[in-house]
């Protein structure tokens, strides 16, 4: 029965390979309307033949292996149930007799094992990037980033673990409603700490060195109403061509961040623009928006990842090897449920972030009026990224939560022919 199972699961797994291929590489229509040939929004009046080459392989590289990725994820927690490797961990983990050791034996053994797994998929995704000179990073310095990587995320999922199966123990009907509202001081307190303790083990960040162009960012800031003593710039340079600012935190540590290559890359104009856009996510409290609906889909989700683990371990836990719920052999149904989850929220998620994007497009266009550098902006962020002006509609769905550059750069186009 097991074997015939994992037979299954990955007789599926090829069949969506297959199917997915054939929808990027095939059936997809990425060419621009008959409407917008010749426009800005054109990557042809932007991009040379080469480039528009290069952005059409790398994107559709990059998007087959979005799809590969997520579902491989959800294989491998199957296969570890299926197998018994997940019950051999807790076998492991049990002779000690701390609550504590238990779970940390247990998430090392499955971190390292799910690790390894993933690797290829994270290898690909750095060569990728290398051979079509996004990623600049030399190896040793993206393997020092992934044993970050992997410490990080080890040190806050055994915190995130420990209270999870404790309540569970505690309370097997509503250990999901304590787990969610614990979950919302936690997360405000990573919010709060990322910009300070978090980001800074991967990059050094420094308030910006253009004390002109801050002073100037500043102004617009104090215009909107933003508290902003400084505007902070990130060396990423030695790491990747692509461009990008971005507003983090919350509070006293909210910052707005450049990063070096998109100084060095775009004029001044541009720049303000861009300042503009991270504004607006400021002054529309997109960040608490954001917060709240995460929160909303957490309880959803958690109430979900409830009811569907009792009824999988009651049908077929001794196929799992999973003898109860608050067994540790049981956390990677959790982490496969919740990654079923966010993936198909994905969409409704995407969208409300595209409508967030395309008000802070707006936002920065009234508050800049500079139309050229607008359109401009997104085109030279085409360019360095090697995107897709118009991906795919499948694509759009699940991976796009900012608006296509067709989209952003024709609205934008539009707006300044109004004015004129």
């Amino acid at each position: 029965m097991v074997r015939k199972s994992v037979s299954y699961a990955f007789f599926l797994y090829l069949l969506l390979s297959v199917l997915v291929f054939l929808y990027i590489f095939k059936w997809s229509d990425t060419s621009i309307p008959a409407a917008f040939k010749g426009t800005a929004a054109d990557p042809e009046t932007f991009m040379n033949a080469r480039e528009l080459l290069l952005s059409e392989e790398y994107s559709e590289i990059r998007n087959y292996l979005f799809f590969l990725s997520t579902p491989y994820e959800w294989l491998f927690y199957f296969v570890i149930l299926a197998i018994g490797l997940s019950r051999k961990f807790e076998s492991s983990a049990l002779q000690f007799k701390s609550r504590i050791l238990q779970n940390g034996v247990y998430l090392f053994w499955l971190s390292i094992v799910s690790y390894i797994v993933v690797f290829p998929f994270n290898y690909i995704g750095y060569q990728l990037s290398r051979k079509y000179n996004i990623s600049t990073q030399t190896f040793s310095s993206w393997m020092k980033d992934e044993v970050i990587d992997f410490w990080v995320n080890f040190g806050l999922m055994l915190i995130i673990i420990s209270v999870l199966f404790w309540l569970i123990r505690k309370s097997a009907k509503k250990w999901w409603f304590y787990a969610w509202l614990l979950s919302i001081p936690f997360t405000l307190f990573l919010m709060f700490v990322q910009p300070v303790l978090i980001d800074p083990l991967y990059n050094d960040f420094y308030p910006l060195k253009n004390k002109e162009l801050e002073a100037k960012i500043l102004t617009m800031a104090d215009k909107a109403g933003i508290p902003a003593e400084h505007v902070y710039e990130v060396n990423m340079a030695a790491k990747t061509n692509s461009m990008n600012a971005y507003v983090t935190g919350i509070g006293s540590n909210s910052r707005i961040v450049l990063w070096d290559t998109t100084l060095n890359k775009l004029s001044e104009n541009e720049i303000l623009f861009i300042m503009a856009h991270e504004m607006a996510h400021y002054v529309e409290k997109h960040i608490y928006f954001g917060i709240a609906g995460y929160l909303l889909l957490s309880l959803v989700g958690l109430w979900l990842i409830s009811k569907l683990m009792n009824t999988i371990i009651a049908r077929w836990g001794p196929l799992l090897k999973i003898p109860s719920i608050q067994s540790l052999a049981s956390l990677p149904l959790f982490f496969l449920l919740l990654s079923v989850l966010s993936f198909a929220s994905s969409p409704v998620s995407n969208v409300v972030s595209r409508y967030q994007e395309t008000r802070a497009d707006n936002y920065a266009y009234e508050m800049t009026q500079d139309g050229e550098s607008a359109v401009k902006t997104f085109q030279e962020l085409s360019k360095a990224g090697l995107s897709q002006v118009k991906p795919p509609l499948l694509v759009k769905i699940f991976r796009y939560s900012h608006p296509t550059m067709l989209e952003r750069i024709s609205t934008l186009e539009k707006k300044g022919q109004d004015v004129e």
